[in-house]
């Protein structure tokens, strides 16, 4: 049987196929301009979290609260919560750049998106800042000295009026053990940093040096851009499970430094020893083993003078408690010869090895390793 479609028909058809064209294109342009919307949305979120950093930073620098506040819903709990926290660490600051005798010249951070979240007037921004530290010696303020703190935020944001606000934020502070610097004898402390020499350390072992440039590549957030602010891929990143710092510190001693695993200090594709991994752990093997020994132990004000012998490929382990609970390997040293230090956890790299941890509840190890 055959079928014959009449001249209406045909007139009909096309007419479906014309509206069906139109409603297509009507779609894919509406499509197109709710995409180029949330692109423009973003762009300026983007925007909105540089200024904002930029803003604190430079607050940080005038010591100016007013200024600091103004990036802050101050009306939600969270938002003046977060307030606070960067007002206690500006104090922080400044108390230890006292201390040291030097004045921060610049704060810079360079910020990287990871993720936004939300629609409106409210996001959630997941992104990694790597923060640059510029400070001079007063007394010597001609040589500048550069350290790198990387942070891994989250930011809930809030447009009013037309300016993006905190309203919630979320960070491991490389300041969160740092408390009042009152306590210590701040002006003998800092005529004796500010009467030091520079040290000259380029007669240091080649297993050192190899050991600095592990560091200086695998420092994550806090590394430079060319290495893309990550870890070595080759380990498992411990920090979700309480901390990476003596995972990191073990890397940099056998991947840089040269020194073999055994029975007690391994990785592997079963997981770490303890030796390895836990930062008591590896401080205690570093030291019972013969690997390294003991230079100074005590509060700040009992070995911040013996500090000036650490080498680069030392280490410092950071006790609270009666238990160590962080590690740091000496990377460098700045104008004053003071040593510096890079880290995992609230990743750090060539940053004063107190900065952050002048707790006096904390006690350091100055250790000395055998290469």
């Amino acid at each position: 049987m055959k079928f014959y479609m009449t001249k209406k028909h045909r007139l009909i058809n096309i007419k479906m196929i014309i509206l069906a064209i139109l409603t297509l294109l009507i779609y894919i342009c509406n499509t197109n301009q709710v995409l180029s919307s949330n692109a423009d949305c973003k762009e300026e979120i983007v925007s909105s979290i540089e200024k904002i950093f930029k803003i604190r930073n430079k607050a940080i620098l005038d010591k100016n609260l007013e200024m600091v506040g103004s990036i802050y819903d101050r009306s939600t709990k969270y938002g003046n919560w977060a307030y606070e926290h960067e007002k206690k660490k500006i104090n922080y600051i400044h108390n230890w750049e006292q201390k040291q005798g030097v004045k921060f010249t610049d704060i810079s951070a360079k910020t990287v998106i990871r993720s936004i979240k939300g629609n409106g007037d409210k996001y959630t921004v997941n992104l990694l800042c790597s923060m640059e530290y510029k400070y001079i010696y007063e007394n010597d303020p001609q040589l500048i000295n550069i350290s790198r703190i990387g942070m891994h935020h989250l930011l809930n944001i809030i447009d009013k009026d037309g300016v993006w606000l905190i309203t919630k934020e979320w960070y491991e502070d490389p300041f969160a053990d740092s408390l009042n610097l009152d306590n210590l004898k701040v002006d003998s402390i800092r005529q004796y940093i500010s009467s030091q020499q520079s040290r000259d350390i380029s007669n240091i072992s080649s297993r050192r040096i190899k050991a600095v440039e592990y560091a200086d590549q695998y420092c994550g957030a806090a590394n430079d851009e060319v290495f893309g602010f990550k870890y070595n891929k080759k380990y498992r990143d411990y920090n979700p499970m309480g901390g990476d710092c003596a995972n990191f510190a073990s890397q940099i001693l056998f991947e840089g430094g040269g020194f073999r695993k055994n029975s007690a200090w391994n990785y592997d594709n079963k997981g770490a020893t303890r030796a390895w991994l836990n930062a008591d752990g590896f401080k205690e093997y570093m030291i019972h083993s013969g690997r390294a020994s003991v230079i100074a132990h005590g509060s700040y004000e009992k070995v911040y003078i013996e500090g000036y012998k650490l080498l680069p490929g030392d280490f410092v382990a950071y006790e609270k408690k009666g238990d160590v609970k962080h590690i740091s390997v000496v990377t460098g040293v700045d104008s004053k010869g003071y040593p510096l230090v890079s880290c995992h956890n609230t990743d750090r790299n060539r940053v004063p090895w107190d900065l952050g941890w002048s707790d006096r509840n904390i006690r350091f190890w100055l250790i000395h390793v055998n290469y």
